[in-house]
């Protein structure tokens, strides 16, 4: 409805504020196909195409690929579906590529997709968007997700769940000693030192590292966003905790890698959820204008994240971070279960830490206890069947009780709030809004807590379990060619501060710089600059050990080779360059050793060539901007490039040691002595960068070979998998085929099948139902097959006679009032009836025979298939009688619909030769001459059938 249709009806004063809220009305965030905007037009009527003449053009694709806002007038949304220039790879044409965005939690899993609507959470196989982080290993397959968590209790021992905080972590590592206590699986320590989980797989023996556990669970997520969006997903998104450290984000790019995924991006969960938030508010302040401060508050199932962000309009800024690792909704659980168990000690003699089974089944029954408490202020029962022994137990708790059991963990939450309120140096009046997400901030106490802490109330616009999901499907349709995405630029933060330390030249004292503080702008580069005489190491480490939860503080030691000294036997210059990257993991990304070399007289330099002159420095202001630093030792410098962005880093260094670098003096160096020659021309010196390979040492990567090897044997398991379900998917079509034809022999069927063969049928149906539970439990899947086609040899004839007697009659009847229609239009034709008058005498002689032979068809037919009883097949089918009906059309319908001729029409007058009729080529042209008049708006004055039409 438009605006002035609503004013028509309102008083004055009513008028501008129904204007104004229809101006400012929001519309639903969306994603659009490619050129959806160019086919906009093509539903418009002409009139108001030519309105619109007057107007400026579309912009061609390109020019609106090149700017990533959306047209106000065309698409509100965050993403439009529409290839943009300027993207990573090719985009296939129409925005095919998939655009998809993994939440791995600890104990459930999202997939978030970018499709036209916007950005959608979408369902498994059992229609639930929740995918639990669970594997399952049996004889035959392995079982991931829903049916994976269906036997976790049957199943104990080879069903793995809770293993995302094992990734990049060594078997000896304390945290994993500590969790081993807790698990239903066994945990191994494997070659390389890391966690091996242990699992009867096909009969055999299993060690399988957590990196290849978590490639099962992607290649089940992989699966279930290919089948929403009936296509291959290659490019993706993964969401990692804030506090994941270097170690623990390479093992999980591994596992994406050994399930064939192309991780664009690994994205911090509180990151993701701001992008989430910030995207699609439209009151954001402007880039000049104070920024938004909004703190994101997350408790999952086994972590506790808080987060404060700064958004302006089109931009969003981590500015500080805060964790406590070992704080979840497990954590509640685990109070819930300690104190039933105590409970049901005393009360029933039983221990159910003594049976895993019992101890999964009470970890179940107490989460579903806390969900309850949380809406719910009154007793809740807990009521469990057969738990031990054949034996029931019951108990009850009411949310009182609950919090008061859970006290500490409460004060817990605190903590993180005051580190990050620090790290910030903000007070709680600068936040204008709180969020909270995750699964256990729908436990009141702990809102409260926030609540309490923040003097203000919680915000919940977002979805508590999929903001994580659906931030990193944001995140892919930025970072894919496919999508055009309005302009949103996202600064993360470093978690830990980052250090290098290397070996100096003299008395073997050691430099240590920190590259990286904390909460410094993310992703981010610097080029450190040293002076050596030959290969050298760096090692990289967190600065503050005790922040950081993760027993090893060192990432890695990086060796640059190559190295050499000039050929004068002075130090050569080497920039190395390091990083902090999008998946927030360090690296010394590439290291290049500066020589100068003497340039020809003649020599053209190139424009990339860097030109110096002997014994002069470059100025202060210089292009590189390079910033010296003071490391405290002798004849060696390290300079500090921060891509163009300043740095906070020690002060310059005011005395450069090396000789090279010193100014000489200005005025002497201007001064000209009458009584010397003039001085030769300085030599030019070419400077060239030559790259030097590094050697990486990290303290967790897994190597080549071994990688192959997993992706291998994940190739494997696939296969396995698939060739299992079509296995299971044969004998399932036996069963069905079986019960659902014993049902249909007693009922529909009953009539078409006479006694003997309906008791020999029944007879072969039992002896199959026998079979499959007994000798064919365990089949290959020919042999269903072949089961089923003969069970189909028996039953397909029955099916057929029902089928033919439901679908014959009908068939018949309009092949009789197609005659009826025929055989009285030729009677009409013997009369003389005007309007078939035109016709050949001899054509409609061919129509009467045709009808006269299909009448008699099908009167002999119909008398022979009147003599057959039900139980016998039928003497004419339906598809025959179709044939028919056919040939009937084909013979008849050309000669009864052909036109009168127009004797009355005039003949148009050739000015060349005289009357002529028009051609179809001329017809034709006429046709578009009139086309092309009537977009243009122009009326021929001899044109009889166009009409003027005012245009204003």
């Amino acid at each position: 409805m438009r605006t002035k249709h609503v004013t028509a009806f309102l008083r004055p004063p009513l008028v501008s504020i129904v204007r104004e809220s229809w101006r400012k009305r929001k519309r639903k965030p969306h994603v659009e196909p490619a050129r959806r905007c160019r086919s906009f037009w093509k539903f418009l009527p002409l009139s108001y195409l030519k309105r619109r003449r007057q107007l400026p053009p579309l912009p061609p694709p390109a020019a609106r690929a090149s700017n990533a806002a959306p047209e106000p007038a065309l698409c509100g949304g965050a993403v439009r579906g529409e290839a943009r220039a300027g993207g990573t790879g090719a985009a296939p044409a129409g925005g095919t590529m998939a655009v998809v965005g993994f939440d791995l939690g600890s104990q459930s899993c999202y997939i978030a997709v970018a499709r036209a609507g916007g950005i959608e959470t979408v369902a498994n196989e059992f229609s639930d968007r929740c995918t639990p982080s669970v594997v399952s290993f049996g004889s035959k397959n392995r079982a991931i997700g829903v049916s994976a968590k269906n036997q976790q209790i049957t199943h104990a021992n080879n069903t793995v769940s809770n293993f995302k905080r094992f990734h990049g972590r060594a078997f000896n590592d304390p945290f994993i000693q500590k969790e081993k206590e807790s698990l239903s699986y066994d945990l191994v320590p494997m070659k390389n030192g890391g966690v091996g989980i242990k699992v009867m797989y096909m009969g055999e023996e299993h060690f399988f590292s957590v990196e290849q556990i978590t490639a099962m669970l992607l290649t089940k997520l992989k699966e279930t966003a290919e089948t929403n969006l009936k296509k291959p997903v290659t490019d993706c998104v993964i969401s990692v905790p804030s506090f994941f450290t270097d170690a623990e984000r390479r093992s999980v790019l591994d596992a994406a890698q050994i399930v064939g995924l192309n991780c664009l991006r690994l994205m911090n969960d509180m990151t993701a959820v701001a992008l989430n938030y910030g995207i699609y508010k439209q009151d954001l302040p402007a880039p000049e204008e104070k920024p938004r401060i909004v703190v994101f508050v997350d408790m999952g199932h086994s972590a506790f994240q808080v987060s404060a962000c700064a958004f302006n309009k089109g931009k969003l800024k981590v500015l500080g971070t805060a964790f406590d690792p070992f704080l979840g909704g497990r954590n509640f659980d685990e109070k819930l279960v300690d104190h039933f168990c105590v409970e049901i000690k005393a009360k029933y003699k039983l221990d159910p830490k003594s049976k895993i089974r019992a101890l999964l089944r009470l970890y179940q029954e107490c989460e579903k206890l806390k969900k309850l408490m949380s809406s719910n202020s009154t007793d809740i029962p807990l009521n469990i069947e057969c738990f031990m022994n054949d034996r029931d137990v019951a108990g009850k708790m009411n949310r009182s009780q609950f919090e008061e059991l859970c006290a500490e963990l409460l004060q817990r939450i605190e903590g993180p709030l005051h580190s990050l309120m620090e790290q910030t140096q903000f007070k709680v009046e600068d936040v204008n809004a709180v969020e909270i997400v995750g699964g256990a901030t729908r436990i009141p106490a702990v809102k409260e807590k926030i609540a309490k802490f923040f003097g203000k109330d919680v915000s919940t616009t977002l979805n508590a379990d999929e903001a994580v999901a659906r931030g990193c499907a944001l995140q892919c349709a930025i970072l894919s060619p496919a999508f055009k995405v309005r302009e949103f630029s996202v600064t993360d933060a470093v978690p830990f501060p980052i250090s290098l330390m290397w070996n100096t030249e003299a008395d073997d004292t050691e430099g240590v710089h920190e590259v990286f503080s904390r909460n410094h702008a993310a992703p981010f580069s610097k080029v450190l600059t040293f002076y050596r005489k030959g290969p050298f190491e760096l090692e990289a480490f967190y600065s503050d050990p005790n922040g950081v939860p993760y027993p090893e503080t060192k990432i890695g030691r990086y060796i640059v080779q190559n190295v050499a000294a000039q050929k004068d036997g002075e130090r050569s210059k080497v920039k190395v360059k390091v990083r902090f990257n999008t998946h927030g993991i360090f690296s010394v990304s590439t290291a290049s050793m500066v020589e100068q070399v003497k340039a020809e007289e003649n020599e053209d330099l190139s424009v990339e060539t860097e030109v110096v002159i002997v014994n002069q420095r470059p100025p202060e202001n210089s292009d590189d901007k390079n910033i010296q630093q003071d490391n405290n030792e002798a004849g060696t410098q390290s300079q500090v490039q921060t891509d163009g962005q300043p740095t906070p880093q020690s002060p310059p260094s005011p005395e450069p040691s090396s000789e090279e670098n010193k100014i000489p003096d200005a005025k002497k160096t201007n001064e000209k002595k009458s009584d010397q020659p003039p001085e030769a021309k300085k030599p030019k010196i070419k400077v060239k960068n030559v790259e030097l390979p590094i050697e990486a040492n990290l303290v967790w990567q897994l190597g080549k070979d071994l990688l192959n090897m997993y992706i291998k044997t994940e190739g494997k398991m696939i296969m396995q998998d698939k060739l299992e379900k079509e296995r299971n998917d044969a004998k399932n079509a036996v069963e069905e085929y079986v019960y659902e034809f014993r049902d249909k022999l007693s009922g529909p069927y009953q009539k078409f099948v006479c006694e003997e063969d309906l008791q020999k049928f029944s007879a072969f149906l039992t002896e199959i139902e026998d079979w499959l539970y007994e000798d064919g439990e365990d089949q290959a899947k020919q042999v269903y097959i072949d089961k089923l086609d003969d069970l189909k040899k028996l039953g397909t004839p029955i099916e057929m006679r029902y089928q033919e007697a439901e679908e014959r009659p009908r068939v018949l009847e309009e092949l009789g009032h197609k005659l009826q229609h025929y055989a009285k239009i030729a009677g009409e034709y013997r009369d003389k009836d005007e309007k078939y008058v035109h016709i050949d005498e001899s054509e409609m002689i061919e129509v009467e025979k045709c009808v006269k032979e299909m009448m008699e068809w099908m009167s002999n037919v119909m008398n022979a298939q009147a003599k057959m009883s039900l139980d016998q097949d039928p003497v004419v089918r339906a598809s025959e009688i179709k044939a028919k009906l056919k040939e009937l059309h084909s013979v008849c319908e050309p000669v009864v619909l052909q036109p009168k001729p127009n004797v009355d029409s005039p003949k148009e007058e050739n000015p060349l030769n005289g009357p002529s009729l028009h051609t179809n080529e001329g017809m034709e042209e006429d046709k578009n001459n009139a086309e092309i008049h009537q977009q243009n708006g122009d009326c021929h004055p001899n044109d009889k059938n166009t009409t003027s039409m005012d245009l204003d």
